[in-house]
């Protein structure tokens, strides 16, 4: 049973956006089990479960980097049963999103912490709120519309005061700034790792921060982060294909917003 979860899971990337892109064409194994159930598990030496595993006709799931799948909350790690349990005829990793984001906490983010909050504060650095249009003026005011509340809400609730920027020139963002929206990423890694897939699906570090901690709903963050593509494509008309891409993304972001519901 090793081998078949290894199967099913070894090639699945560890960044989130070259995760959905490969879920858009997954190898497809045969059911293989009858049951998934959840048990309260003790962590061991070496392990990252640290609450409650998943098993498959009880035998615990290996993640593709051979440590238990577990989670750190009942609830969620229930989510995950269930997800292989409605599995058809075959399992079908695209199917299985909260399954994929929790092996990539536990095989990436668990043994990375520190990396991964590097990652996030970059985008403080730089972020996608920072930098509005200049021109025309129905996308300056619906920029202001979307995006104002998030960076109102790091100053008032982080004490993080950012400097706007009208056009694309990079502005060295001020350091109090950064260090005080630093201080809100989570440092858990099941929070941190679902706000790392939230920052570098919507290019955005203060729209998870702001989803992270309860001030912005999953819909209203990923319309905010694909505010100027919508535009466009209101200018020049639909592109079905990255639609298409764009909706296996939206699934990871549900994911990963679920999972900060789940281990609350």
């Amino acid at each position: 049973m090793r081998d078949i979860f290894s199967d099913i899971f070894k090639d699945e990337p560890i960044d989130p956006v070259e995760s959905a892109r490969r879920a858009m064409r997954p190898r497809l194994r045969k059911r293989f089990f009858r049951d998934a159930r959840v048990e309260e598990y003790v962590e061991s030496v070496g392990e990252s479960g640290v609450g409650f595993r998943v098993l498959l006709d009880d035998r615990p799931v290996k993640t593709p980097g051979r440590r238990t799948l577990a989670a750190p909350t009942r609830k969620l790690a229930e989510a995950i049963a269930t997800e292989w349990q409605i599995q058809a005829d075959v399992i079908d990793p695209v199917k299985m999103p909260l399954t994929r984001l929790a092996n990539t906490i536990i095989d990436g983010v668990t043994s990375a912490q520190s990396e991964v909050v590097a990652e996030i504060e970059k985008y403080l650095g730089s972020d996608l709120l920072f930098y509005r249009a200049t021109e025309p003026e129905k996308l300056v005011e619906r920029q202001s519309e979307r995006w104002d509340p998030i960076v109102r809400w790091a100053r008032e609730a982080l004490g993080a005061r950012f400097v706007m920027v009208q056009g694309i020139t990079f502005v060295a963002q001020p350091a109090a700034a950064v260090e005080a929206a630093s201080a809100a990423i989570p440092r858990d890694p099941w929070r941190l790792g679902a706000v790392h897939v939230i920052t570098t699906l919507t290019g955005s570090a203060l729209i998870s921060l702001a989803l992270a901690h309860d001030a912005l709903p999953v819909e209203a963050a990923w319309t905010a982060a694909h505010l100027d593509e919508d535009w466009n494509m209101e200018l020049w008309g639909r592109d079905e294909v990255a639609l298409a891409h764009r909706a296996v993304r939206f699934t990871e972001m549900q994911a990963a917003g679920r999972l900060l519901d789940l281990v609350s």
